[in-house]
């Protein structure tokens, strides 16, 4: 099931100094003017004010401590955007992938290629045959929202499809979930040729988007996601407040 995770793609920005020379003309009062050219340009509106840097959120993920017993990091899978910023992609519009959501960073599958900032990891148990991976996305402006609008949508398109390891038939089952974060959306996905189903999870704070998934547990992974979810959703509440 395991797919590989987002590849980081880190911009270092470099702050140039302008240099500002104080002109003053002479006028029957002795005072000047600052209009025309000599006038300061309007300071641009900064989208990521308020938005948390993937240094920051990579703080906001649930450690080894939080998963069932006998889970381990896998080092492969973890990454963050740092302590900059990426620019924001645009939202592809064709056919949804639907084999993005076998992957530990399935929030592609709505089109979007993730946040502006990130961090991520997973863990898996010592045979290999469960896994839980979890991931935190930041948005400029109303973007989380429509990632999550896009999630019911994948959900419909995706309803089968076939999976890249078993080649076999796979049933998505999609439900809008209540009592985590701003909004939350729960996919299930079973396949006969599985022994165990995924459950994903996503859940919107704010402009911050939660996502989790989880084959850990007998019920297809259920209950270990929403759990994790809630976790990650204080972590990031906390983040946010302090």
């Amino acid at each position: 099931m395991r797919l590989s995770p987002r590849a980081a793609s880190l911009f270092a920005v470099a702050a140039l100094p302008l240099a500002l020379t104080a002109c003053s003309s002479g006028s029957p009062s002795g005072s000047s003017a600052d209009t025309g050219a000599n006038a300061k340009p309007a300071k641009a509106k900064d989208l990521n004010a308020g938005l948390a840097t993937g240094t920051e959120l990579k703080k906001a993920l649930a450690p080894a401590s939080a998963f069932p017993a006998g889970f381990t990091l896998e080092s492969d899978g973890a990454s963050d955007s740092g302590g900059h910023f990426l620019s924001p992609s645009a939202r592809k519009t064709a056919k949804p992938d639907c084999s993005k959501l076998e992957a530990t960073s399935w929030i592609q599958v709505t089109g979007y290629e993730g946040g502006v900032s990130f961090a991520q990891d997973d863990y898996v148990n010592q045979d290999k045959t469960e896994e839980m991976a979890q991931e935190i996305d930041e948005f400029q402006g109303s973007t989380a929202q429509d990632v999550m609008k896009r999630l019911q949508s994948v959900a419909a398109e995706c309803a089968t499809f076939t999976d890249t390891d078993a080649h076999a038939k796979v049933k998505v089952a999609g439900a809008a979930t209540a009592g985590l974060g701003d909004e939350a959306y729960t996919m299930t996905l079973t396949s006969g040729a599985w022994q165990n189903g995924t459950t994903l999870v996503a859940a919107r704070s704010g402009n911050a988007v939660v996502t989790v998934l989880s084959t850990a547990g007998g019920d297809n992974g259920a209950a270990t996601a929403k759990k994790l979810t809630g976790r990650l959703l204080t972590s990031l509440k906390d983040l946010k407040t302090a």
